[in-house]
């Protein structure tokens, strides 16, 4: 039974995939030139690289290993069951209005119920302990995520690069707006599905969305010479000082 769940699961996200590929815009290519002989086409496809490189690539910027292979799908059993656990734990915090201490406390009511059965019908109850490399291991994997994603912050702060500063502040004030409409739980479960949605369609549709993309920075591009050629982005509009 568990395993019919999981393969239905994974049929599920199969199909949303398909459809969401079908449905992805289809445009004629288009070319607009910036000014030195390149088309914006083509720094897109110099940026996102080609053929079987951009595969290996998306593996490798998600770390690799066994947490690049569970957010690409590369084990579907495995990634459906992670999937579900985090939905399942999402269901019974939001919709059931379960609250973790309540949770905690029957779980603990349980085993030690459990236990003083054990103990009636047994003379001896195996001591439960939990081995104390489990929480080195989870204390050191959680510091390096930490130092990584600082250290990541810090280089975009100090790397002069004005373009990524903006777009990461862009990205902690939509964070921001995101979490005035909803609590910390759901914007983790929304961010986690993100996480195991986002790069295994890329990787699986990404001549789709590449081809998307391209359209969308003509698109830019063509926008920006037109402003361009009225004059509007250099400075037409002027200010009198007040007397």
């Amino acid at each position: 039974m568990p395993e019919h769940s999981e393969n239905a699961a994974a049929d599920l996200m199969g199909n949303i995939m398909e459809t969401i590929a079908e449905n992805l815009p289809r445009q004629k290519s288009v070319r607009f030139d910036d000014g030195d002989g390149s088309s914006i086409s083509e720094q897109a496809k110099k940026l996102f690289g080609g053929g079987e490189s951009r595969k290996k690539s998306v593996h490798h910027v998600l770390g690799g290993g066994k947490s690049a292979d569970v957010l690409l799908w590369r084990n579907k059993k495995i990634s459906s069951s992670v999937l579900g656990v985090a939905t399942l734990v999402w269901v019974f915090f939001e919709w059931l209005d379960y609250h973790f201490l309540t949770i905690l406390c029957f779980m603990l009511a349980l085993g030690m119920a459990v236990q003083f059965a054990w103990s009636i019908f047994s003379s001896s109850v195996p001591r439960v302990q939990l081995p104390e490399e489990l929480f080195a291991s989870a204390g050191a994997a959680a510091g390096a995520q930490v130092n990584r994603a600082l250290g990541f912050l810090q280089d975009v702060a100090c790397g002069r690069d004005l373009k990524r500063l903006v777009i990461v502040i862009a990205g902690f004030f939509a964070a921001a707006v995101v979490g005035s409409f909803c609590n910390l739980l759901t914007v983790i479960y929304i961010g986690f599905v993100c996480a195991h949605t986002l790069p295994v369609l890329y990787e699986r549709y990404q001549d789709q969305v590449d081809e998307f993309l391209y359209n969308m920075l003509g698109l830019v591009q063509s926008q920006y010479s037109k402003l361009d050629s009225k004059g509007i982005l250099k400075g037409g509009v002027k200010f009198r000082k007040s007397d």
